[in-house]
């Protein structure tokens, strides 16, 4: 993500036809949304628009209906929701080009809304081709990107259509990149990244690139357990990767050359039997190891004071993923006190929080701080991949030549 990429409030869209890429992929009961995060994310960017009487002219994918129209995957149930959500009136169309369209557009006001239908209903859509994204282009004359969550796909309407429009973030779109290139690619110092999660074998790449980007990489969930063994200590039944043993001691010995301390957990809260309130003992690594009829479903409270000691001295931290078996209390503990902790300082302007990936956020929403971070992510897939320091299709079709 080096570089500069283009901005909305750099592009005239004054009474413009702005075809606008948002991420309306939100998770449904039925036709009911369950979560209503990335709509409302969106609605500075409508309101720039309609302030600016601008037609707003929606493409979205949903699902994966494979290129091929599929009634399941149609994205007519969301209009009146997204009028509802952002005060304006928003039609639809039930396709996402051609002559459907364009009569659709034809007949918008003025600072109003048309949401299209899902452009995955076009095998062209995936496969970025050139004659789909013309046709896509062929809509409006202007491009805005505000949905950095497909930012990671190099498809027709986040990429290919930027060849054929001028083209620029949105305030969403704008906000996200600011915050994840003040939490790695231009932090203050000293940085710390928290990594959770079940397997060290899904975030290999990730753990390659923060380790030369962060002072402190804390570990913790399964993966830690992973790193554990390979330094020779018995984790009983807890969930290990033990054929990842190499690539964790690899990945200690370049932390330890790019000047990277990795904290591990000094203390593991043990259960025989994973549920609610189960009965529970903990285990201190430098003097017991785990019982083989036991497994460690969270960090104790010698971690969470080390963690806590560390993030005190630190300006900013990179989260991604939790401590422990955060669904079955009171096995959230660990990461509800780190995340409240870093929810305080955040408040008071001593650490710029970033933090991301499907598992996170449904942990700080469960620690109560979801609103309390610099920063949090909606993003999964182009989140990770940002991690990995992947650069993002995207976000480089965005980009000032």
């Amino acid at each position: 993500m080096q570089g500069h990429f283009q901005t909305i409030d750099k592009m005239d869209v004054a009474n413009k036809t702005v075809l606008v890429r948002a991420d309306l992929n939100v998770p449904v009961d039925g036709k009911n949304v369950t979560d209503f995060t990335r709509i409302d994310r969106l609605k500075p960017t409508i309101d720039y628009l309609k302030d600016q009487n601008a037609k707003i002219v929606i493409l979205s994918h949903f699902g994966r209906p494979k290129g091929a129209r599929n009634e399941d995957y149609s994205l007519s149930f969301l209009s009146s929701i997204l009028q509802e959500r952002w005060g304006i009136d928003v039609s639809f169309a039930s396709d996402c080009i051609g002559d459907e369209a364009k009569s659709a557009i034809a007949d918008l006001s003025q600072g109003a809304c048309l949401l299209l239908e899902n452009v995955r209903f076009h095998h062209g859509e995936d496969a970025n081709d050139a004659a789909f994204a013309q046709s896509l282009a062929a809509l409006g004359d202007v491009f805005i990107n505000d949905a950095f969550s497909a930012a990671h796909r190099a498809h027709a309407s986040t990429t290919g259509i930027t060849a054929y429009l001028p083209s620029a973030a949105g305030l969403l779109m704008e906000r996200e990149l600011n915050a994840l290139q003040a939490a790695l690619e231009k932090p203050k110092q000293p940085v710390m990244a928290i990594v959770g999660g079940a397997k060290i074998s899904t975030k290999l790449s990730v753990l390659n690139n923060l380790i030369q980007k962060v002072d402190y990489l804390a570990l913790g969930g399964g993966m830690a357990n992973t790193f554990l063994h390979a330094k020779g200590y018995d984790v009983g039944g807890s969930l290990c990767e033990k054929d990842m043993k190499d690539e964790a001691l690899n990945i200690l010995k370049a932390a330890d050359k790019a000047g990277c301390l990795i904290l591990l957990p000094e203390d593991l809260i043990c259960v025989q039997k994973l549920e609610p309130n189960a009965e529970k003992i903990t285990i201190h690594c430098h003097e017991n190891n785990v019982p083989s009829s036991y497994m460690a479903v969270d960090a104790g409270r010698q971690t969470i004071e080390l963690l806590t000691r560390t993030m005190h001295d630190c300006e900013t931290l990179l989260w991604n993923g939790p401590m422990g078996v955060f669904e079955v209390k009171p096995f959230d503990r660990a990461t509800n006190e780190l995340a409240k902790f870093a929810a305080s300082r955040t408040k008071n302007k001593h650490l710029i929080s970033v933090a991301g990936g499907g598992d996170t956020v449904a942990a700080l929403e469960n620690a109560g701080v979801i609103n309390d971070f610099t920063y949090i992510s909606t993003a999964g897939g182009a989140f990770l991949e940002w991690l990995e320091g992947k650069p993002l299709p995207g976000v480089q079709a965005l980009m000032n030549p």
